[in-house]
């Protein structure tokens, strides 16, 4: 999809220019943000009110107000954002009170509950100083820790337990339909910690969650979440929500971002940015082993070894010049220059070619099987335009968990 920059996001970046007083320094407390402002909808409400996990924010904020230092809200804010983590995971894997009606093994109350937090913390006013920096600091913590990212920890001494990292995403295109839910995201939470059995023996799978927001791609979210355990693990996949009907191993990710908004309704058209630049490239290959999963019986959805990318080849001229994209089924050719990988050019490409690059830069490729995975649209049943659920659409997200078990568990046999 080729969308352009909405204009909301531009016009929400205008802002009249103030004097720096002390007189107008709380004026200066940020507002809500794009993605925190669909709060205030009723479908996200509801979402909360029946998985129980409306009380979150509100709790949150009240021992916020507690804390008397910037030292006692960082404790304050990393408990809590461990605490729904470890709250989203337990509703999603059965343990402790199911809150309301909603299925378990939905993934938007965490979704939901961590913009109610973020929202309080980005408008929070404290009776002392807190700098941009310290705010900034403290909603870090609360995104690093409520999506599982402080929370990888696989058992010691085990040397015949196989170790798995799994990534999956938050829902995105809210404004076309605010009740999205997204099947990366639920199988995340219903994988976090869990002991697949394979052919080979046990392997543990340990999982955290990304935003759908280019900034925080930028600022090396990815990079900084898995670089201390991709030297450790045995096999990794990136997971997102790709196609209608079908599974995707992604053959090939690209260096480029195609500018489709992200969550706070934003655009970005460039090479993905990287450390060291000069010595990025264009492509970036999985090392999963895609033939065994594709063979393999994981589930009701078919499964493919998708090769096609999209490129400039060698001798175009990226930035002008007349030279025009061109499909490839069969990958990249020589020389060329990157305008869509497998996963085509939005963050799920982005997410596999840092992690997969990462993989590269760290001496892993010839050792290390990892690459991305797309699961299925997770859909609604048909003339369901209003409801928040239904048997169908909870059918549809436990048999892509299911199948992306299964996936992993063809992966971990397979071996390289």
């Amino acid at each position: 999809m080729r969308v352009g920059v909405l204009g909301l996001a531009l016009s929400a970046g205008l802002v009249l220019p103030t004097t720096a007083t002390a007189a107008t320094a709380a004026e200066t407390v940020p507002s809500p943000t794009v993605e925190e402002q669909r709060l205030a909808q009723a479908v996200p409400q509801e979402i909360l009110t029946r998985s129980g996990f409306d009380a979150v924010a509100p709790r949150f904020a009240r021992l916020l107000e507690t804390s008397h230092s910037y030292a006692q809200a960082r404790r304050v804010v990393t408990r809590e954002g461990a605490a729904l983590w470890r709250r989203a995971v337990d509703r999603v894997q059965g343990r402790g009170p199911a809150g309301g009606d909603l299925s378990r093994d939905d993934d938007r109350p965490l979704y939901w509950a961590r913009l109610g937090m973020t929202s309080r913390v980005r408008t929070w006013q404290p009776g002392f100083a807190v700098t941009d920096g310290q705010r900034t600091a403290l909603l870090d913590a609360l995104e690093r820790t409520s999506r599982g990212q402080s929370d990888l920890r696989y058992p010691r001494h085990t040397k015949d337990l196989k170790r798995v990292l799994v990534t999956g995403f938050d829902p995105f295109t809210l404004d076309r339909d605010i009740r999205i839910s997204n099947p990366s995201g639920a199988t995340a939470l219903a994988l976090d910690g869990t002991v697949i059995q394979t052919a080979d023996g046990p392997a543990r799978v340990e999982t955290a969650m990304f935003p759908v927001r280019w900034q925080d791609f930028a600022d090396r979210t990815v990079e900084r979440a898995l670089r201390p355990y991709l030297p450790h693990v045995d096999l990794f996949t990136t997971v997102s929500q790709g196609r209608v009907g079908r599974f995707d191993v992604e053959r090939t990710n690209g260096a480029w971002r195609g500018g489709f908004p992200d969550n706070e309704n934003i655009g970005r058209t460039e090479t993905v940015p990287v450390a060291d630049p000069a010595s990025q490239p264009q492509w970036t290959t999985t090392t999963l082993p895609y033939a065994a999963i594709v063979a393999a019986d994981t589930g009701r959805f078919p499964v493919y070894d998708n090769t096609s990318v999209t490129e400039i080849p060698a001798g175009g001229a990226p930035s002008g010049g007349g030279a025009e994209p061109v499909v490839r089924p069969d990958g990249p050719t020589a020389g060329s220059t990157a305008r869509a990988g497998g996963g085509g050019n939005y963050l799920s490409n982005e997410i596999a070619y840092r992690a997969t690059l990462l993989r590269d830069r760290l001496g892993l490729h010839d050792s290390l099987p990892g690459g991305h995975v797309h699961t299925p649209v997770l859909q609604f049943a048909a003339g369901n335009t209003q409801d928040v659920t239904d048997p169908e659409f909870v059918r549809n997200r436990l048999d892509i968990v299911a199948q992306v078990r299964a996936i992993l568990t063809a992966a971990v046999e397979a071996g390289r």
